[in-house]
């Protein structure tokens, strides 16, 4: 395992990794929208909130399906091939062990010695 996280050479794919995180956030937080308006919708008795609630609706749903298309143009989300979405998946978590099994801290990490001590 890479030891240096900080060398340059070192955080290669880090960029197009932190992208598509982003992007899967961005596409799962449009999903939320969608739902939470949709039932936001059925319980709402006013017909002017009806209205803007079902304008909500339909951005919410465009901005889910221009992320979508982002995603699978860029190669990041396959709806469609579920053996190569398994793929990424399985990629991404053995990323996000890589990440948490490195050794990011001091063992020690108290501040001793670094501050005054406030208790004398």
């Amino acid at each position: 395992m890479i030891k240096d996280y900080l060398e340059v050479e070192n955080a290669e794919g880090m960029p197009e990794l932190a992208d598509t995180t982003l992007a899967l956030e961005f596409l799962l937080m449009t999903k939320t929208a969608v739902r939470n308006t949709a039932i936001a919708l059925t319980e709402t008795a006013t017909p002017a909130l009806r209205k803007l609630l079902k304008k909500q609706l339909d951005l919410a749903i465009d901005l889910h399906e221009e992320t979508s298309n982002f995603m699978i143009s860029k190669g990041w989300l396959h709806p469609y091939e579920v053996t190569d979405q398994f793929k990424l998946d399985k990629k991404s978590v053995e990323a996000a062990l890589m990440i948490g099994a490195m050794k990011l801290y001091a063992d020690d990490t108290s501040k001793r010695g670094m501050m005054a001590d406030l208790g004398e």
